[in-house]
């Protein structure tokens, strides 16, 4: 009998633990928003799983509004028609004769997608979250992500009500556009990581259903905490979005520069910095990139910045912001020789910049240009930063 009862005890427990799915991410929804924040989610490196309670996406039933991401659709249903698969076929037995091969990770895996499931509940399970599918099956994940009606999780949180992360004006009255974490598509409007995060709420992100942009913003932010294992408090906001620029996600909400720009990356940097600042004209923002750049526009932002562009900006006052004053500011500020990034710049002119213009030391710099070459040699972006408001730390 004893020995029966043991092999019980070792039983049971598996059986138990067969019912839960456990993963990094759970994302709840149906719609845009929760296919957005899933993809992103999986393809910034972890397990993922997105909860439906729907059929499988059809791509025949997208609405006509919604066409021009059907790019997007289809990568989504490939996924998870392969994922899918790969689930079905027999994995491979371990070579106990080779175990120092690299094993090889099938990033398929990292998406699962659970279809016209319903869930009744939502609670806390430790630091992470537990749905509840039905009595003895569940779903435990690092983090939530939900983009459907919040009623249902209300009562674990003890509040009446959640609002869902919301966008604001880009307003350069304020800081608060350098914590960026996704333009939004309407206008002249972003998304701050800090609009994002519930205070007090830990490992939880709450999104409208159909917004697109800020459930890519979410993927990314629930990605980053799982990852590296920490609260979604402390994400750390140029990880996020520098993951979410190598994903070609924009930031900054600028309608004349496109993705398919090959300065999209460098502009995208340099405008989060507000060094060079858009222009707003009913309601949308406008990088201008050919326009010319002026001594006056850049003078105070890239001295927030640096202090050393204090004191050249001290000793040549209101000159010509040309490629020759350009390189002496960079190479004061950045520690540079003058006539090695001469020779350099001519080199990638119109090579690796793509600058339809010649190379002139007189030259009067564009936006464009300008931006270029403070994002190359002073690196705003990637070497300086920011708190919660948007406050240069240097």
């Amino acid at each position: 009998m004893k020995r029966l009862f043991f092999v019980f005890a070792f039983i049971i427990p598996l059986v138990i633990h067969a019912q839960t799915i456990k993963t990094d991410v759970l994302v709840i929804g149906n719609g845009d928003a929760a296919y957005a924040a899933s993809f992103q989610s999986f393809k910034s490196g972890v397990k993922t799983i997105l909860l439906t309670q729907k059929e499988q996406l059809d791509l025949n039933k997208i609405a006509q509004t919604k066409r021009v991401r059907m790019p997007f659709y289809q990568s989504f249903l490939k996924r998870e028609t392969e994922n899918a698969k790969s689930l079905e076929t027999p994995k491979p037995k371990p070579d106990k004769k080779n175990r120092a091969k690299v094993i090889v990770v099938d990033s398929t895996l990292l998406l699962n997608v659970i279809n016209n499931t319903a869930y009744t509940e939502i609670k806390r399970s430790g630091s992470g979250w537990e749905a509840k599918l039905t009595k003895d099956k569940s779903i435990k994940a690092k983090i939530l992500v939900l983009a459907d009606n919040p009623e249902k999780l209300l009562a674990e949180l003890k509040i009446s009500a959640l609002n869902p992360a919301s966008s604001s004006p880009l307003n350069y009255n304020e800081n608060t556009y350098r914590t960026t974490v996704s333009r939004i598509s309407s206008g002249a409007s972003f998304l701050s990581l800090y609009s994002l995060l519930i205070p007090d709420q830990e490992n939880l992100l709450y999104i409208s259903k159909d917004q697109f942009e800020i459930g890519q913003a979410a993927g990314a932010t629930a990605a980053y905490a799982a990852f590296f294992n920490t609260k979604t408090s402390l994400s750390n906001l140029k990880r996020i979005q520098g993951e979410l620029l190598a994903y070609k996600h924009a930031l900054m909400p600028f309608e004349d520069v496109k993705i398919t720009d090959s300065n999209w990356l460098a502009i995208q940097k340099v405008g989060i910095t507000g060094i060079i600042k858009a222009e707003i004209t009913q309601g949308k923002a406008y990088f201008v990139p050919e326009k010319e750049v002026t001594y006056k526009e850049i003078k105070e932002p890239i001295k927030a910045y640096y202090y050393k562009a204090q004191i050249w900006f001290d000793d040549h006052q209101n000159i010509p912001i040309n490629l020759e004053n350009t390189i002496s500011m960079v190479c004061y500020v950045g520690n540079k020789s003058i006539e090695a990034t001469k020779d350099e710049l001519q080199k990638k002119w119109n090579k690796s910049y793509r600058f339809s213009s010649n190379y002139d030391l007189k030259k009067l710099l564009t936006r464009r240009e300008f931006a270029v070459i403070i994002n190359e040699y002073l690196k705003p972006f990637d070497v300086v930063n920011v708190d919660k408001t948007g406050r240069v730390i240097r």
